[in-house]
């Protein structure tokens, strides 16, 4: 499985032209697209790195890699990031990394971002194989997943009785639905309960999506339609 991750990071990281100002995504795979762009910048790439999270701005800064911050840099030319699911839409479930918030944020000021993922990560249908997360204010946190609860889920909270912290200070729960039929009207519905800060529903922001397989890399772009 990690092959198949790394072909997908590869490929995605040749997308990467000299002088751009790059989202830098977390997770298992999108390490390994970390690894290449410092790679590049050994090569002599002018690369600048917005991390998704201090994982991974640790990571960049191992490798080299200049580091800014959204208050820094004018814009965003590529994000590079992973995904737990990806349906035919090109919508997205993230967060199981525990940094759905910062990625979200740089997702949207990115020009174009590129999903890297093995092909396990490809659903039909969104919430089926992996829970949602969701992330809430420590704040009357229980309260908030009554109300979460209400949207026809089942909460768990991260960590139990040693919650998850992620790194803006906040919790996640991960909601378990037998499935998501409207990824929009829950987006709002899950907007709309205070204490909520944002969830792991990304929804028209991949404009690529790259699948390491085990005969090797397929690349899907979106559509107009798509979004």
């Amino acid at each position: 499985m990690s092959e198949t991750k790394r072909r997908a990071a590869r490929r995605a990281v040749e997308y990467v032209e000299d002088g751009m100002v790059l989202g830098l995504g977390t997770g298992s795979t999108t390490r390994y697209a970390v690894e290449e762009i410092g790679r590049l910048v050994k090569e002599g790439y002018r690369l600048v790195g917005v991390p998704t999270s201090l994982e991974t701005e640790r990571q960049a800064r191992s490798l080299g890699i200049p580091i800014s911050t959204l208050e820094e840099v004018k814009h965003l030319d590529l994000t590079i990031d992973g995904a737990d699911e990806v349906d035919p839409k090109f919508q997205l479930i993230k967060g199981l990394g525990g940094a759905l918030l910062r990625e979200k944020i740089v997702a949207y000021h990115s020009r174009q971002e590129i999903i890297i993922v093995d092909s396990s990560k490809i659903v039909e249908k969104l919430g089926v194989r992996t829970p949602l997360p969701v992330e809430v204010t420590p704040f009357s946190h229980g309260r908030t997943m009554e109300a979460m609860e209400g949207l026809g889920c089942t909460a768990a909270l991260r960590g139990g009785a040693t919650p998850f912290v992620t790194d803006n200070g906040n919790y996640i729960y991960d909601c378990k639905f037998s499935g998501i039929d409207n990824a929009r009207r829950l987006e709002t519905e899950l907007d709309s309960i205070p204490g909520v800060v944002e969830s792991g529903l990304f929804l028209g922001l991949a404009s690529r999506v790259v699948i390491g397989t085990e005969e090797g890399v397929e690349v899907r772009e979106r559509r107009d339609q798509d979004c």
